[in-house]
């Protein structure tokens, strides 16, 4: 059984080009909550860091990025609403983002485990001296 403090976090990172939104984040998923290791414990933060790379070339399967939308209240009458392809253009980070919050437990846990979660539109990121590997996946690509 795992303990606080006592786990060692590795540094993982992932390439988000031409990845279907909803199997990458739910791979990332499992990784923060570390759930991937033999070790797992619910009630103790065993995950990883990850970063995502190209996350503005993230894409999704069929017409969803046209038909599906974010909805949000705004404190006016009414909801504001805007396509994940509009959101994509605007804010690519918030995709993936949400996707993987959405997976994760519903506790003060979670707010942990996301910020753990780095994520850049381009290619280049900070994290050079934490020497992340390579998280392996079998995602199905994009067509």
């Amino acid at each position: 059984m795992a303990k606080t403090g006592q786990v060692e976090q590795q540094w993982y990172i992932v390439d988000a080009s031409d990845e279907v939104l909803g199997r990458l984040a739910s791979d990332i998923a499992v990784v923060l909550m570390g759930k991937h290791r033999p070790h797992y414990t619910p009630h103790v933060d065993c995950g990883d860091f990850v970063i995502v790379l190209n996350a503005e070339q993230v894409g999704m399967t069929g017409k969803k990025m046209d038909d599906r939308h974010y909805t949000w209240y705004t404190g006016y009458p009414g909801l504001r609403l805007e396509s994940y392809g509009d959101r994509k253009k605007r804010k690519p980070e918030d995709l993936i983002y949400h996707a993987v919050r959405r997976m994760l437990p519903k506790n003060k846990l979670a707010y942990q485990m996301i910020k753990k979660l780095k994520i850049y539109a381009g290619s280049e990121h900070p994290h050079t001296a934490q020497q992340p590997e390579t998280l392996q996946r079998t995602g199905k690509k994009v067509s």
